[in-house]
């Protein structure tokens, strides 16, 4: 059977996402400051809508969650806004830069709360990885985000032991 995604290309703004969630005291601690793993899990479902709508039918899993920085506190009643994108595409593995805003309702002020580099893996009902269509780079940022990208996916598989 022939792989429907070879030869085939995509940009990264075809699969790009973008979602804005109401923080609940139920997602913070005592003192107000939203926990970590909530974002962590809204950042993990934004980067696997993004390798999803990349990859086609294919299944995609999260391979690591890394990189990942909280520069400033969201709090409840904030708003946690996820812009997702492919920064760098492998054979079935995708990187996916995700920055996270904290947004205050209250006066209308956005600030950069946080960034995370998600990598995916695209698989088939095996389990085995499986080929997504390659990143069509439109702009001089496309290139520049690839080449970061891949640089960071270098050092991954360094780090792992399997470079």
């Amino acid at each position: 059977m022939q792989n429907p995604t070879k030869n085939l290309k995509k940009t990264a703004n075809e699969s790009k996402a973008e979602t804005t969630l109401m923080m609940l005291p139920s997602d913070a601690n005592p003192k107000g400051n939203v926990f970590g793993g909530v974002i962590l899990k809204n950042v993990d479902l934004i980067a696997g809508i993004v390798a999803k709508r990349h990859a086609n039918q294919s299944n995609v899993v999260t391979a690591s969650i890394d990189r990942m920085t909280f520069i400033k506190p969201i709090f409840i009643g904030n708003s946690l806004i996820l812009e997702a994108r492919l920064n760098y595409v492998k054979r079935s593995s995708m990187e996916i830069e995700v920055n996270i805003f904290a947004e205050d309702l209250d006066y209308n002020i956005r600030v950069h709360a946080g960034r995370a580099y998600v990598t995916t893996v695209s698989i088939d009902k095996y389990g085995k990885s499986m080929e997504v269509p390659q990143l069509l780079l439109e702009t001089e940022d496309d290139k520049r985000r690839f080449k970061e990208g891949e640089a960071r996916m270098m050092s991954r598989l360094k780090e792992a032991g399997k470079l």
